[in-house]
Parts: structure tokens; sequence; C-alpha cells
């Protein structure tokens, strides 16, 4: 939150316009004992080790109520368990420094005043003895944190976790007064910018249709002197033209003309002889069956004799090889 230095300095500059010293002088006192330094997570962070290096449990834990009362309190459930994580990585970090400075008097105070508070948790079972431990830098319990890749670890962790807090914190009114006015202001130059071009479109249209109601207008008055050009040369044509001029159809006369009489008569002639050249037919394969000379059974007859003639002969001839 840059924007709040400066929002800082509009209410300053706005009680001075109002007259009121004493909201005034009680604003710098505040300011001075700030200690959320206009929610920059950098300088909190650098407050806290401050602290740490100091071994000043006492600003230490000062700085981490304000944070929890103020902010992390605000926060919905699913962040405590993240909350109190920090809280207890940061208390093994002042141990771990005020060991490492060799100062065991302030290893001991730190127990002597959290003992209570530290007694109920049991990630802090094996810490009691921590003030007792020889070479605590090389014990298996305590080794990994004296190292610097777990404290730049906790570090880099709490930054982040400010600057997270700090962008999602519901901002009032008067802190978004200025992006209100920017936002306005780049409203504004968008809308000029639209009309304008809105007007450029505008003209471009009108000229178009200018231009072309030009055109339609051209076209159309060639077109009508051309047709009356045709009108005009095909009425001459006309006058020019005679009577004599004109010549008939050449169609050819018709063919030979028939009564259709005639045609009648002639097919029934042609009916007529056919039906008496059946009835002679008839009547003469009537007589062959009468008399008796039908092919037919002239065939029948001669077959009947070849046949008797056929079998006597059969009959001669197997008496006579029977006598012999």
């Amino acid at each position: 939150m840059a924007q709040v230095a400066f929002l800082d300095n509009l209410l300053r500059e706005y009680l001075v316009f109002r007259g009121f010293s004493s909201t005034l002088k009680a604003l710098d006192l505040e300011q001075r004992t700030e200690k959320d330094q206009h929610f920059r997570a950098e300088r909190i962070l650098e407050q806290f080790n401050n602290a740490v290096q100091a071994s000043d449990l006492q600003a230490l834990r000062s700085l981490w109520f304000h944070l929890d009362n103020n902010i992390f309190s605000k926060l919905e459930h699913t962040y405590a368990v993240a909350v109190k994580k920090l809280e207890n990585s940061l208390l093994k970090y002042y141990l771990v420094t005020a060991y490492s400075s060799n100062r065991p008097e302030k290893v001991s105070e730190f127990f002597n005043k959290l003992a209570g508070d530290l007694q109920q948790q049991s990630e802090w079972k094996d810490w009691f003895y921590f003030p007792f431990c020889k070479n605590a830098e090389e014990s298996p319990t305590f080794a990994l944190f004296f190292t610097k890749q777990w404290q730049d670890t906790l570090l880099l962790s709490l930054r982040n976790f400010l600057t997270t807090v700090y962008q999602c914190l519901p901002q009032p009114t008067f802190v978004r007064a200025e992006q209100e006015a920017a936002h306005m202001q780049r409203l504004s130059e968008d809308n000029a910018g639209l009309r304008t071009r809105v007007l450029n479109l505008q003209q471009e249209l009108n000229q178009m249709t200018q231009q072309q109601s030009g055109t339609a207008a051209a076209s159309g008055s060639s077109l009508g002197g051309g047709v009356d050009n045709g009108a005009r040369r095909r009425s001459v044509y006309r006058q020019q033209q005679s009577l004599s001029d004109i010549l008939p159809f050449d169609i050819s006369p018709p063919g030979h003309i028939v009564d259709d009489f005639c045609i009648i008569a002639s097919e029934a002639n042609s009916v007529s002889q056919a039906s008496d050249a059946q009835a002679r037919s008839l009547k003469q394969l009537i007589r062959n069956i009468g008399s008796g000379s039908s092919p037919v059974m002239g065939r029948k007859d001669q077959t009947a004799s070849s046949l008797g003639e056929k079998s006597t002969k059969r009959r001669s001839g197997s008496l006579g090889r029977s006598w012999i």
C-alpha cells in the first residue's frame, strides 16, 4: 500500500486547513509509534529481525500481538494453523539466535516467561531440554534450526504471508479516492476517443453515400440516352421501308389432294377382299376332309399299310426257319 503515505499527507493538509491542531499532534504522535509501517511487509520483517538479533523478547511479542489482534484475527479460520506455525517458528528462531550469540540468560528468560504457555503444546516438549544441551547445533533435535537455509526460509515465508494479507485487506473509501479519480480520468479519455472515432466514421459514411448516388445518376443518364437513340433509329428504319420491299413467306404448296371418303371406301374394299379369301380357304379345307383326301389321313393310311406288310414278312420268315 504505497499510497498510504500519500493519503497521510493529504489528511495532514486537510487538518491544517481545518485548524484541527490537537488532532494533528495526535496524528503525528501515533505515526511515530506506528507498528504497521504503512502496511509494508519488508519493514515489519525488519522490525522482527531487529528484535531477534537484539534478543528483545518484549518487542518481538508486542509486535506479534499487534498483528495478531488487528490483522490475523480477522482472517478466516483456515489460516489459524499457518499463523500459529509462523509464531512458533519465530520464537524458535529467537532461541537459536540467542544461543548462538552466547546469551544463555536470554534463553532462560524465555522459558521462565513462556513456560506456562508452551507446556500445553506438544511441539515444545523437546525444547525444554534446549537450555541444558551442550553443542545444541550438533544435536539431531535442534541442528536443523541452526542452518541458514531454515532461517532464510522462515523469513521469506513470513514476508510472503504478510504481503498476501495486506493485499487482501478491505480498503476504506478514503484510501480508494486516488484510484477512483484515476479510473474516472481514464474513462473520460476513452469516451472522448470513442466520440472522435464515431464522428470520423460518420463522415466517411456520408462521403461513400454521396459517391454512390453520383455514380448511380451518371449510369442512369447514360442508359436513358442509349434507349432514346435506339428508339429513334428503329423509327427511322421503319419509315424508310415500303410495301414493295416486303417479301411473302416462302411456303411450299401441299401434296395431292385426296378425298377422305375415297380413302374410307378403299379401306372397306380391302377388308371385304380379305374376308372372301378366308371363306374360300375354309371351304376348300372342308371339301378335302369330306373326300378323304386329307393329307393327314392319307399319311395315317400309308403308315398302317406299311406296318402290315412288314409283319407278314416276319411271320413267313419265322415259319420257314422252323421247318428247316
